[in-house]
């Protein structure tokens, strides 16, 4: 096994809740938790293979595939790709496998279920593939023991949101806008919180798809050509979910195709739900700000949804007084926090430390996360 104390280079891998591609960024850390430097040495998304990427996206929206051969086969093409990911990455950056300390794999999330009788959260991606391909100590299931600890396995990042983007002079924020939408709250000084806050991208996604067949409504120019029906908005904004305290999470599974219908009435126009659907992402997450840190003065936004200027706009007038920037003005590419954040998980594994916080995901205590598979 790779020795960290003698290791620069983490790299992690990660597909999210859109799963539209596996993102993986090299970084190398210097110092602890606080002060703590993380560059980001390279960084790219590579795209899925479309029957791969169909079958992800419907699991991840609650589907069921006919078989448990077909999930086992699933499990191992995507470990396959992650491997592919990690050694393009290596191959951009000119860095030998030998040269990282671990890699921090995510995995494609396709089940999460913290308020199930038994609750789980289920990620695939066979990191024993990861490691055979790339031969580099690999750390995944990072979910898994935060759950069995009476957590929610979810948010996982707000520690290190914390450690580089906390600032003693002002409450701050960190929004990341990938499939669903989560917020991590950095008071000036205080404890760190987060929590999901309900779909980000995942709805307008689908509903773009759906009606245009592309993926993503691209700078939100589709639904910026329709009008916001106050009366959807208010239908979908009664689901109780938005109304429970933290900690909470959600995912695709339950903001998707099926929770969306019985909200739809006929003659709507379609551009008109986007517009809505854009809506509801920024009312959401305004209204999670306000209940749980009012007096919020700079959110930091990273994911997809940073590249959607008619979201961003949304997002400015449903959160008047509160600036709003991408996590590039603080040095971070926003497409890329999430990846290097499992790095960082990675990094803590290895070194014996809690990757998980209790105020954000109501676990019994700090747990070191994920399983080693070693090189």
């Amino acid at each position: 096994m790779s020795n960290p104390a003698c290791s620069q280079f983490f790299l992690g891998l990660i597909s999210g809740t859109s799963a539209d591609g596996i993102d993986a960024a090299l970084v190398r850390f210097e110092g602890d938790d606080a002060p703590l430097r993380a560059e980001l040495v390279a960084a790219r998304t590579l795209p899925w293979q479309p029957d791969v990427r169909a079958r992800l996206v419907w699991l991840g929206q609650g589907g069921a595939l006919e078989s448990l051969d077909e999930l086992g086969e699933l499990d191992a093409q995507v470990g396959e790709a992650f491997a592919q990911a990690a050694l393009a990455i290596l191959a951009v950056a000119g860095i030998a496998p030998s040269q990282v300390a671990a890699i921090g794999s995510h995995g494609q999330t396709v089940r999460h279920r913290p308020y199930a009788a038994h609750p789980f959260s289920l990620q695939i991606g066979d990191p024993a593939r990861i490691v055979e391909r790339t031969g580099i100590t690999t750390i995944a299931d990072f979910r898994r023991r935060d759950i069995a600890a009476g957590g929610h396995g979810a948010p996982l990042l707000p520690a290190l949101h914390h450690a580089l983007l906390h600032d003693p002079g002002e409450h701050r924020a960190v929004l990341n806008l990938g499939g669903i939408g989560n917020l991590t709250l950095l008071p000036a000084s205080g404890a760190v919180r987060g929590f999901d806050t309900g779909p980000a991208n995942a709805l307008m996604d689908l509903w773009c798809h759906e009606h245009t067949g592309r993926p993503y409504d691209e700078a939100g120019a589709w639904g910026a050509t329709g009008t916001i029906d106050t009366a959807l908005l208010e239908r979908l904004l009664g689901d109780p979910w938005f109304a429970q305290p933290p900690p909470k999470s959600s995912g695709r599974e339950h903001f998707q195709r099926a929770w969306l219908a019985p909200h739809l009435r006929n003659g709507m126009a379609a551009a008109d739900v986007q517009a809505t659907l854009r809506e509801l992402t920024a009312r959401t997450i305004a209204d999670a700000l306000r209940a749980n840190q009012a007096d919020t003065r700079r959110v930091l936004v990273c994911g997809g949804g940073v590249h959607n200027p008619a979201l961003m706009d949304a997002l400015r007038l449903a959160m008047p007084g509160v600036a709003l920037a991408s996590t590039a003005e603080s040095g971070l590419d926003p497409d890329h926090v999430e990846a290097m954040g499992f790095a960082w998980l990675a990094r803590q594994t290895l070194q014996g430390k809690p990757g998980n916080l209790v105020t954000v995901t109501g676990a019994a205590g700090p747990r070191i996360l994920g399983a080693i598979h070693p090189a």
